[in-house]
């Protein structure tokens, strides 16, 4: 069982594909490792392995040709999207015994593809912020030093990731969610394109700036999920149909870039010098390979106010939530909500623009520049205790998502973005660098991103056990 808990998710399919080993032992392994870490991290707080093996025997009972490219690899989901018949508390006590009748499109959709919903993954409530815990199941803790947050707000995913109770993971992001627990945690978070990845629209049915996204512990078993999740679906509007190409098959294409741009701050600091330091480091190791490695970055100038403005117009929709359970919310939902509801319609227009002028620039730069990289976070893991960081390199941020804008800068963009394991801190623990590659440019992404994890030798920093700090 620890032999298998320890191969990546492509060996794992492929053994799943040769009948070598069934969904079902793959699922005994999994319940087994969470017995033994899961207590340590708190990753993993509902688990639903009856559901998952009813799933798994059905499938079974398919050949092995016809139970899709995931072939009955298990599956995390992220705690705010639906799963039929599991508890699904979008991390509020306000859900906190909810149990859906219908999943959501997403995990129809990966269960189609031969994915095995086994576990749903911890979360802040509703997704805000970027330090995982909530009032329902508590904090989850970085694997790598348990005293540090595991970030979020796909925290869960990440730390279930990192210490081997999961092979491949869901998560979703706005502003970093999938980008800054893969830095935090030494695994893989991809934000892809918003559309590619089908999921069952909210209150508004056109929204950009959240995307649901894949998580790993290398590169390629990134682009392994990618390819299961990514494809239409008729009730989201905005899904991307699927052309054939393979993600996996661009990661392992061998495509290197000929020219990147590498920025310390993206022009928006505060950036920790040390995690500069590392993610700069990083970048340089493409000169290895023969790139050209340049300074450089878009004009992202306003990216703070409109990426906060435009965040709080999604949070307005929540304006039912905060008149009727006031009290069960915790006070940054409170503030992002009252913060939409106030919003004018001449700001809403200014950061529509702001928006799409930071696209046009976005667009403009990959005519000169392959990819682009910076931190995929500004600090390195910080006290789990602290709600978010309040400071940094000397600034002082006003709120508790001032310190995540190199992410959510990216965000406005529309650009996918990936976070790999650039290297370690004085205090060994890992740091991630961000890549960005031009709109629903995934395949050159994912190669990108695999050259470089190949150059710095860091894609089998995982499974680990809990470290206790």
């Amino acid at each position: 069982m620890h032999e298998l808990i320890g191969k990546s998710a492509v060996e794992v399919v492929a053994l799943l594909k040769s009948g070598a080993v069934t969904p079902l032992e793959c699922l005994d392994a999994l319940e087994q490792r969470i017995a033994e870490v899961n207590g340590a991290v708190n990753a993993l707080p509902t688990l639903c392995f009856d559901r998952a093996r009813k799933h798994a025997t059905a499938l079974m009972r398919k050949p092995v040709g016809e139970r899709g490219p995931l072939a009955g690899l298990p599956v995390p989901i992220k705690d705010l999207a639906d799963v039929a018949g599991v508890r699904s508390t979008q991390g509020s006590p306000i859900f906190a015994e909810n149990v859906p009748a219908q999943s959501d499109i997403l995990v129809r959709h990966l269960e189609g593809q031969g994915g095995i919903v086994y576990a749903m993954s911890n979360t802040p409530e509703f997704g805000a912020g970027a330090n995982t815990f909530n009032e329902v199941f508590g904090a989850t803790l970085n694997p790598w030093n348990t005293k540090r947050s595991a970030a979020g707000s796909s925290g869960g995913a990440a730390a279930a990731l990192a210490t081997g109770m999961a092979w491949v993971a869901h998560g979703s992001d706005m502003g970093g969610s999938l980008r800054n627990p893969a830095s935090f945690c030494g695994v893989v978070g991809l934000r892809p394109a918003p559309g590619r990845v089908a999921a069952s629209p909210g209150s508004t049915i056109d929204g950009t700036l959240g995307v649901e996204g894949p998580m790993a512990r290398n590169v390629e078993d990134t682009a392994l999920l990618l390819d299961a999740m990514a494809g239409e679906e008729a009730a989201d509007p905005i899904s991307l149909p699927f052309d054939g190409r393979s993600f996996r098959a661009a990661c392992r294409s061998g495509w290197m870039p000929k020219r990147v741009a590498v920025s310390r701050d993206l022009g928006l600091p505060p950036v920790d010098p040390e995690v500069a330091r590392i993610v700069l480091k990083a970048a340089r190791a493409f000169e290895q390979a023969g790139v050209i490695v340049e300074e450089a970055h878009p004009d992202f100038s306003g990216a703070r106010e409109v990426s906060q403005t435009l965040r709080a117009l999604s949070y307005a929709n929540m304006k039912p939530l905060l008149e009727q359970h006031r009290g069960k919310l915790k006070p940054e939902v409170i503030w992002n909500i009252e913060k939409g509801l106030a919003l004018t319609a001449p700001e809403i227009i200014s950061a529509e623009a702001g928006r799409a002028r930071i696209f046009k620039n976005a667009v403009a730069f990959f005519e000169t520049y392959d990819l682009l990289l910076c931190p995929a976070t500004i600090v390195a893991p910080f006290p789990v205790e602290r709600r978010y960081v309040t400071a940094c390199d000397g600034v002082t941020f006003e709120t508790y998502v001032d310190w995540l804008t190199i992410v959510s800068a990216v965000t406005l963009t529309t650009c996918p973005a990936i976070s790999i394991p650039a290297g370690f801190t004085r205090e060994k623990l890992p740091v991630g660098i961000q890549i960005v590659g031009p709109p629903r440019g995934e395949g050159r992404l994912l190669a990108g991103a695999k050259a470089l994890e190949t150059v710095l030798g860091l894609g089998k920093l995982t499974p680990i056990d809990p470290r206790l700090g």
